[in-house]
């Protein structure tokens, strides 16, 4: 079991990202309404506390979705031609909810090398790790780097046919026009007849996303905070995370959960990195992340408008999240 870091990605010192952090800081704490790009939550604390998060009673995407997965492998296999293919995976993270999949395809008897692409190097060799102790069997070649980076690098290195998986709602963290560039764009890298595997949480209660991202243990808290200790640590910053608090409420209107972190006071605050001081007013707001939610029509309509066909839909026991199956189409 081996992985490859893409060279675009060694490229990138550590100068050069802690540079990157430190604009896209000045440029969101300098806009009218603030806000922070949801990438800068994912270092190591990051992983961590997003792990946990999957792991809460309130958090239903994880649980709908590993249950929806325990039971695809042999459906979905039907679906293959019986040559061995690749399963690449956007975002594998920790795998948890992938490795009830890959032990489903592996028991119907199919051949597959399993790609993991991360952009974080830790997770991917831990998950290769593990895949070599829990299925010693499959052949795994992780990747190191961004989706669309990862996708190019594949066009030179295998011919086979490809399952691409993007789950977990991965995708509700663009908003719709994005979501479209996105997957235009990964439907520009495959071919004819590969599939898509990408989940999609559903609306629902609003009771219930608002429980979601409100923990009541407060972990979701920890993890949108991270972000403000991530600046401190990376960019001298000088942010009291007392005087943050989260926030997560449902926009009808985006048909989407909103995360906030709230300042409970008037402050002011440095970033050493960028010699700046940051005004902020009681109660302002700085924008984290949107996660979009779907209803069925609307997954059909993004497969069509992007270059897709819909091969199947798989929904968990409450019908809270889909599993979607599509197929690239491309005049031939």
């Amino acid at each position: 079991m081996t992985y490859t870091v893409l060279d675009t990605l060694r490229r990138q010192r550590s100068d050069d990202l802690r540079e990157h952090f430190a604009l896209d800081v000045l440029m969101g704490f300098s806009a009218e309404n603030k806000f922070l790009p949801s990438k800068y939550f994912y270092d190591a604390r990051g992983s961590e506390l997003f792990a946990r998060i999957t792991d809460l009673q309130e958090y239903y995407p994880t649980q709908c979705e590993f249950e929806i997965l325990s039971r695809l492998g042999g459906e979905i296999s039907e679906h293959f031609p019986t040559e061995p293919f690749d399963i690449v995976e956007l975002g594998a993270g920790d795998g948890r909810k992938t490795k009830v999949l890959l032990s489903g395809l592996l028991q119907a008897g199919r051949e597959f090398t399993y790609i993991p692409v991360d952009i974080s190097a830790t997770a991917v060799l831990d998950l290769t790790r593990s895949l070599e102790r829990s299925e010693p069997a499959l052949e795994v070649q992780g990747i190191v780097g961004d989706y669309l980076d990862s996708l190019r690098h594949l066009d030179g290195v295998s011919e086979r046919r490809k399952l691409l998986l993007f789950l977990g709602s991965n995708i509700g963290n663009f908003d719709y026009i994005n979501a479209l560039r996105f997957l235009r764009n990964v439907w520009k890298r495959l071919a004819h007849g590969d599939m898509l595997l990408i989940g999609f949480d559903l609306k629902k209660d609003v009771d219930v996303l608002l429980r979601a991202y409100n923990d009541a243990r407060g972990v979701t808290r920890a993890f949108n905070l991270n972000v403000l200790r991530r600046i401190n640590s990376e960019l001298q910053g000088e942010f009291d995370l007392e005087q943050f608090d989260h926030y997560g409420l449902y926009n009808p209107l985006r048909g989407a959960m909103e995360s906030y972190l709230l300042s409970l006071r008037e402050q002011e605050v440095c970033v050493g990195e960028i010699r700046k001081k940051f005004s902020f007013r009681p109660f302002e707001a700085i924008h984290l992340e949107y996660s979009y939610k779907y209803l069925p029509p609307d997954i059909e309509n993004m497969a069509a408008a992007t270059g897709f066909s819909v091969l199947g839909h798989w929904q968990d026991s409450r019908n809270w999240f889909m599993d979607s199956l599509w197929r690239v189409q491309k005049d031939r």
